[in-house]
């Protein structure tokens, strides 16, 4: 009996790979294989790791590497092999999407790579595990030969994805996790050029019918987050109303993550989204930029007037939360643009905004014309953009302070309202802000909601003290301490309810904690429930 350990190394204990069970899924259980699994993420240490897997006395070691993997796998590898010196190392995944020969001529403990997608090559090649003259001719498979010269089968394409065995059918698919992923269709229609889905044709999808069936099996595991792994969900009308259908029927059982392209959203299912369940769906809204140049550049299809027409309609949607995103170190993307385009998804309301470095990914087309494009980038993963011809290494690192001033203010519900105020109010607060962030050195510190809480309302008390209202009540409606400074105005004690006032949300008792507080226009008053252990008033009501 051969033993293969699948090393299966995440960024955290949250995620977990399909690549184990997709590929596990098709190997017939009647073969001389057996499987083990050790699971493990980069932040550990790797002696524990490398004595499960020792322990376990493979032939075989595999994984999956991505960027954020990379190195943390690299120094597993090299170990074992030096603890296992027969061991057949094989590696796949979206980090050899690209030129591979440099990567095994630099790390020879990997035996050989895929490029691709495995899961019908891969059964073959373990029938050729120990016996590389035999490699040839499985496609996909990368390697350094024994007369040291390197082999190339290009890449790996399923044929036939519709009848593959679904990974939920493998024994190593996870169910213990708080989501799972379903990949509803392979390849993509658009051909974004910072994309590895960017030259991946056909497009490839699963039945309606086969869909159903998985979702059954994931409702009756319990399961109630469901991410949708499909490129862009909407690039079919008529196929993605009818998954829309399909939702609705577990509307009460399940929340459905989709990625969206905002330029392709036809009437028809604009109103199909509109009467959806409320909390039925989380989007992401395909963005990029909002500049007709750079997407033009990205190779990215849909015009920018389409794709603004269509955020703006998804973000007013008040029956889901969609999210936009924005990748700083596009080619011709300014830094100046960028903020004006954090300031739009502002005024539309995007739920979240999520801002990215870009990465020149193996296997990219942009990545194959940096050079062309004027663009600098880390040859080390994760490979983000250094500096381009638009924007400077210093811009680009504040762009990524503005991306974690977003993800503290912007991107957490306690705050967002306040600070989309102050954002809209005044186009300069939000470069103004961030500046403060830097100079006082917590820009890059991890921060309670607390402490976010009292630097905004310092800032304000200095510069926009109109808005020390509105921060007091965010502070006081998420239920930090009514002893710091942000509710220095309130008052808890000795209070008597007026007789008029207008409930905005919860209904009053008598036996209520009541605190008020004062404002320029008339008092705030909120309720809290003394038999209830929680920080937050239930009851809201203006004077």
């Amino acid at each position: 009996m051969v033993k293969i350990v699948w090393l299966d190394l995440n960024s955290s204990y949250a995620h977990s790979s399909l690549a184990l069970p997709a590929l596990h899924a098709q190997i017939k259980e009647d073969t001389n294989f057996e499987w083990a699994v050790v699971s493990a993420t980069i932040n550990e240490q790797v002696g524990p790791i490398i004595n499960k897997v020792y322990q376990e006395k493979p032939a075989i070691i595999a994984a999956s590497m991505w960027l954020f993997n990379h190195e943390a796998l690299m120094h597993l590898c090299a170990r074992l092999k030096v603890l296992l010196p027969e061991v057949v190392i094989v590696l796949g995944g979206p980090e050899f999407l690209g030129n591979n020969e440099t990567f095994l001529r630099n790390h020879p403990y990997v035996s050989c790579v895929f490029r691709g997608e495995g899961e019908e090559v891969f059964p073959q090649w373990l029938a050729t595990f120990d016996n590389a003259e035999q490699w040839a001719s499985i496609c996909g498979v990368c390697y350094v030969d024994a007369q040291n010269r390197y082999r190339d089968n290009g890449k790996a394409v399923v044929t036939r994805f519709d009848q593959l065995t679904a990974p939920e059918e493998s024994k190593f698919f996870n169910w213990e996790k708080p989501f799972v992923q379903l990949e509803t269709t392979r390849g993509c229609f658009n051909t974004c050029a910072f994309c590895v889905s960017g030259g991946e044709k056909p497009v490839r999808a699963l039945s309606l019918e086969q869909i159903k069936q998985r979702l059954d099996l994931i409702h009756k595991h319990g399961i109630k987050d469901v991410r949708l792994l499909d490129r862009t969900f909407n690039y079919h009308t008529r196929r993605a109303k009818a998954l829309l259908d399909m939702f609705r029927q577990y509307a009460s059982h399940m929340r459905f993550h989709l990625e969206i392209h905002p330029a392709l959203l036809t009437e028809e299912l604009k109103e199909a989204l509109a009467t959806l369940p409320t909390g039925l769906l989380h989007l992401e809204a395909g963005i990029q930029s909002l500049r007709e140049e750079v997407l033009a550049t990205c190779k990215r299809k849909g015009t920018l007037n389409n794709a603004l027409e269509g955020l703006k309609y998804l973000c007013s949607l008040p029956n889901m939360v969609t999210h936009a995103d924005l990748i700083a170190g596009l080619p011709l993307y300014t830094l100046s643009q960028l903020f004006e385009d954090v300031h739009t998804l502002a005024q539309y309301n995007a739920g979240e905004i999520q801002l990215e470095l870009l990465k020149l990914l193996p296997g990219s087309e942009m990545r194959q014309r940096a050079e062309e494009l004027g663009i600098c980038y880390s040859p080390l993963p994760p490979y983000e953009v250094l500096q381009t011809r638009e924007i400077s290494i210093e811009e680009l690192q504040t762009a990524r302070q503005l991306s974690r001033l977003l993800d503290n203010y912007y991107n957490t519900e306690a705050w967002q309202q306040v600070f989309k105020l102050l954002m809209l109010h005044d186009n300069q607060f939000l470069a103004n802000f961030l500046q403060h962030y830097i100079h006082i050195g917590l820009i890059d510190q991890p921060l309670s909601l607390e402490k976010r809480g009292l630097i905004l309302y310092e800032y304000c008390r200095e510069h926009y003290p109109a808005f020390l209202v509105e921060v007091s009540m965010a502070w006081i409606e998420n239920g930090l301490s009514l002893k710091k400074q942000p509710t220095e105005s309130v008052r808890t004690k000795h209070l008597t309810p007026p007789e008029k006032w207008q409930i905005v949300y919860g209904n009053y008792h008598k036996e209520m904690r009541l605190c008020v507080l004062p404002t320029p226009k008339g008092c705030v008053w909120y309720g809290y429930d003394r038999e209830v252990l929680q920080d937050k008033p239930v009851f809201k009501a203006i004077e």
